[in-house]
């Protein structure tokens, strides 16, 4: 039992990870319509500039905290630079578009800091506490602990202030809360901005257990994706759901169903996934769009 108990919480801190990314995809889309998929991109740039300060002598915390600045100014920039003449456009342009921004930043990435992993440290430790027999990391615990305040956080943003009214006004009909005289162009900035800062939390909070390098989030934004599709994509209680529902059933299918292991646990939950999307496609907390003719 305690085995099982410690593969759950592994698998909840794996999936804190897939929902910071899959929280930032669902408020992009919220806002503007699109799946960004430069998402992973922006987050390793922002992880960078962390490691960068944190080479440079400032304390980890001091370091998190400029690349989170660094996050938002670079996700506002993107969105009214590069990606506003696409936004409520044509959506397979705006696909490519978010997929080539994804290669440049990557190569942005690379230009600066190079291919070669490098060590990132931990902002929890690397110490394991002995629970009743159940062994787990404090990483793991403090990982899970993040994505819970984060959710808290834009509870209380989007439900009890004006910004997070306004923003919420915005996503649901931009023409209608332009009219009511609500800053529309600011407010998608800021819904960019945001959702890059939720980016590179997923980054630092990664990079100790895979170091730091350009493709270090290759594969967390293909379960990010996964986890915001499965929970639905105007639902950010859904793909943080979905993202620990993904990161423990992988875990517990690779330790108990032998023939799947480690090697084939990663199909497990898009398996899940695809079966539960024919039953309910809007996902698992997603709206279900009616349409009047």
């Amino acid at each position: 039992m305690a085995y099982f108990i410690q593969l759950v919480i592994e698998g909840l801190a794996t999936g804190s990870i897939y929902g910071a990314l899959a929280l930032a995809i669902v408020l992009v889309n919220r806002a503007t319509g699109l799946i960004n998929f430069a998402q992973g991109g922006m987050a390793v740039l922002s992880t960078f500039v962390a490691f960068a300060l944190f080479q440079a002598g400032a304390p980890l915390p001091l370091a998190i905290l400029g690349a989170i600045i660094f996050a938002f100014l670079l996700g506002a920039v993107i969105e009214r630079v590069i990606v506003r003449p696409f936004e409520r456009g044509d959506p397979d342009t705006a696909v490519v578009v978010t997929i080539g921004l994804f290669v440049l930043i990557g190569g942005i990435a690379a230009f600066f800091f190079g291919y070669e992993p490098q060590q990132f440290p931990s902002f929890f430790g690397l110490e394991t506490l002995n629970l009743g027999g159940v062994f787990v990391s404090l990483r793991s615990i403090g990982t899970i602990v993040v994505l819970a305040i984060v959710v808290v956080l834009l509870q209380l943003l989007f439900r009890g202030t004006k910004l997070g009214l306004a923003m919420r006004a915005v996503a649901d009909n931009p023409q209608s809360a332009a009219l009511s005289g609500l800053p529309v162009s600011r407010l998608l900035m800021i819904g960019w901005g945001l959702a890059s800062v939720l980016g590179v939390i997923a980054g630092v909070l990664v990079a100790p257990q895979l170091f730091v390098s350009p493709g270090m989030l290759d594969f967390v934004l293909v379960y990010a994706l996964a986890a915001a599709i499965l929970g639905g994509l105007d639902s950010p209680l859904g793909a943080v759901v979905a993202a620990w529902f993904i990161g423990v059933i992988e875990n517990l299918a690779g330790a108990y169903i032998d023939v799947i292991g480690n090697d084939l646990k990663i199909a497990v939950p898009f398996l899940v996934m695809i079966i539960i999307l024919i039953v309910r496609p809007q996902g698992l907390f997603g709206r279900k769009v009616v349409v009047r003719v």
